[in-house]
C-alpha cells in the first residue's frame, strides 16, 4: 500500500510487484518511488502550484519554441532507428557514471551526432540529476538549432513521476516529454498521467516490463510504448523482453512496426521502443528486425570518450549497418571492437576494468605466472562481473555456421564474439594445462570462455572440449627483414 493509499485494489494495482502481499519488502524501484511520492506530497496536493507551473510552461513555450510530439519525432526517423541518447551522472545499480560532464554540452553532441531524442534523468538522490540539467539540455539543444548546427531534439525527462505536478514541472523546465512507468503506477492514475501529459501538449513515453503491464498501457491510452529490458525490482537485463512485447502486439493485431512509417501507408497509431541494455549497432540492427521504433541508450554513451564516434557506430541506418557486415573488400573495419584486460586477480580491480569499458576480463591459471589465482579467486571475479553485466548466468553464444571460406567463418566468428562481448565476459587463461582440468576448473568457477596460451594446437581450442568458447594464442614469428 506504498502507492495508492486507501482507494487501491486488485482492480488498479494488481500488477503492483508485491501488492497484496503484506510480508512484501519494497524493491529498488519502489523506494525510490514511494521516497517520491514523499518528497512531492505537499506540492501535488495543491492545485495553484500545478497552475504556476503550467503558467510557467506557457511562457517557456513562447520563448524557446513549441513543444515537440515524441510519437512524431521517432516516427519521422524511418527507415533510420530513432536514437534517445541519455544523461545520467550516477544509477544505483553502478554508481557514479560520469557525474562531472555538463548536461547540455552533452545533449548537443548527441544531437550532432544523430539522437533525436534527449533522455535526462532528473532524479536527484539516486541518480544524481536535476531539473537543471533538463532545461540546460533544452537550452543549448535549442540554441544549437536555432544556429542551424542540427534539427532539435526532444527532450524527456525520465523520473519517477506519480503525479500531475511532476508533469507540469516539466513541462516548465522545458521537457517534451515525460516517462509513466507502469510497475509503479496503478492503472486509474497512469491514465489520468496520460490524459494530463496530452492535455498540455505531451506525449508521454509509457514504460512496460512484464506483459502484465502491457495490458494496464494499452487499456490507459499509450501509443509510445517503451519496453525496459530490465527488470526494475531486481535489476536483471533480459533483451529479449521488448522482442516478447512485439510479439504480443502483432498477436492482437496492433500496429507499430517502424518501417511502415516511410511506406506511404498511413502511419501507425502506435510506436515501439526499446530501452535499456543496448551498446552497439547488433542490439540496434536486432530491434530493428522486430518493429522497434527507437532504442535508448544512456550507460554506453556516458562512458564513451567520444559519443559522436559511439552513436555513429550504432549504425541508426539500415544501409549503414549493412555496410559494416559486409566480407567483401577485406576483413578488417577500422575501430576496436573487442578490449580484453588481462591478470586480474581480484572483483575490485574486475570491475574497474567493466567500468573503464573492458570486454574481456582475463584471470590466469598458468602456474608460472605471477598474477595466477585461485579457484575461489576466480569465483569472486566471475560473481562481480556478472552482478555488473546484470546475468546470472553464462553469456550463451550465437552458433556460427561452418562453411564458406576460413577468412569468412573468421569473421563471422570475430562477429559473434563482439555480440556476445556486448556486456563484459570472463576468459581463463590457460597454458598446457590437461583438457579435462580445464574444464572441470570452467565449470566450477563459471567462466564465460577459454584462452589457451601454451603449445596445445588449434585443435584444443575446440569449444566442445571445454563447453565454452575458446581463443587460441598464435605466436607469429618476425623476420629479420
Amino acid at each position: 500500500g506504498y502507492y495508492g493509499g486507501p482507494a487501491a485494489s486488485a482492480a488498479t494495482c494488481g500488477h503492483i510487484h508485491g501488492f497484496g502481499d503484506p510480508d512484501h519488502e519494497l524493491s529498488v524501484l519502489q523506494r525510490i518511488t514511494a521516497t517520491t511520492i514523499l518528497d512531492y506530497a505537499s506540492r501535488s496536493s495543491d492545485p495553484s502550484a500545478v497552475d504556476g507551473l503550467l503558467e510557467g510552461s506557457r511562457r517557456f513555450r513562447a520563448e524557446h519554441g513549441p513543444v515537440l510530439s515524441l510519437r512524431d519525432v521517432v516516427q519521422a526517423r524511418s527507415p533510420c532507428m530513432a536514437l534517445a541518447a541519455e544523461f545520467k551522472r550516477a544509477s544505483p545499480s553502478k554508481g557514479d557514471i560520469a557525474p562531472h560532464l555538463d548536461a547540455g554540452d552533452q545533449a548537443v553532441a548527441y544531437s550532432a551526432a544523430g539522437a533525436c531524442v534527449i533522455s535526462v534523468l532528473t532524479e536527484e538522490r539516486w541518480f544524481k540529476g536535476s531539473l537543471a540539467d533538463l532545461t540546460c539540455a533544452r537550452l543549448k539543444t535549442t540554441a544549437a538549432a536555432s544556429s542551424g548546427q542540427t534539427a532539435r531534439p526532444a527532450i524527456l525527462r525520465k523520473d519517477f513521476i506519480t503525479s500531475k505536478y511532476q508533469i507540469a514541472e516539466a513541462a516548465a523546465g522545458g521537457a517534451d516529454t515525460v516517462l509513466l512507468i507502469v510497475a509503479t503506477t496503478p492503472s486509474n492514475v497512469l491514465k489520468e498521467l496520460i490524459d494530463f501529459a496530452r492535455s498540455i501538449g505531451m506525449e508521454p513515453l509509457v514504460e512496460v516490463h512484464a506483459l502484465v503491464e502491457l495490458d494496464v498501457a494499452l487499456s490507459a491510452g499509450a501509443r509510445v510504448l517503451g519496453v525496459n529490458n530490465r527488470n526494475l525490482h531486481t535489476f536483471k537485463l533480459d533483451l529479449s523482453q521488448t522482442e516478447k512485447v512485439a510479439e504480443e502486439l502483432a498477436r492482437r493485431g496492433l500496429a507499430f512496426h517502424h518501417d511502415k512509417c516511410c511506406s506511404g501507408e498511413s502511419k501507425p497509431d502506435m510506436t515501439l521502443c526499446a530501452l535499456s541494455g543496448m551498446s552497439n549497432s547488433h542490439d540496434v540492427q536486432r530491434y530493428r528486425t522486430a518493429g522497434v521504433g527507437m532504442c535508448l541508450i544512456g550507460e554506453s554513451l556516458m562512458r564513451a570518450s567520444d559519443p559522436s564516434l559511439a552513436i555513429r557506430g550504432l549504425c541508426l541506418d539500415p544501409k549503414d549497418y549493412a555496410s559494416s557486415q559486409s566480407v567483401s573488400g577485406g576483413a578488417y573495419t577500422a575501430g576496436t571492437k573487442v578490449v580484453k584486460v588481462c591478470g586480474i586477480t581480484n572483483a575490485e580491480d574486475a570491475l574497474v576494468a567493466c567500468r573503464s569499458g573492458a570486454s574481456l576480463i582475463g584471470v590466469i591459471f598458468a602456474e608460472k605466472s605471477k598474477r595466477k589465482v585461485t579457484a575461489e579467486q576466480a569465483k569472486d571475479i566471475v560473481a562481480a562481473v556478472r552482478r555488473f553485466g546484470e546475468r546470472d548466468d553464462r553469456v550463451k553464444f550465437e552458433e556460427v555456421a561452418e562453411n564458406g571460406s576460413a577468412v569468412t567463418a573468421l569473421i563471422a566468428k570475430s562477429r559473434a564474439l563482439e555480440r556476445a562481448s556486448r556486456v563484459p565476459l570472463v576468459v581463463g587463461v590457460f597454458q598446457n594445462h590437461p583438457l579435462d582440468v580445464v574444464r572441470r576448473t570452467v565449470e566450477e568457477c563459471g567462466l564465460d570462455m577459454v584462452q589457451l596460451h601454451g603449445s596445445e594446437g588449434m585443435e584444443a581450442a575446440n569449444s566442445s572440449n571445454f563447453g565454452v568458447p575458446a581463443l587460441r594464442v598464435m605466436d607469429i614469428e618476425l623476420g629479420n627483414d
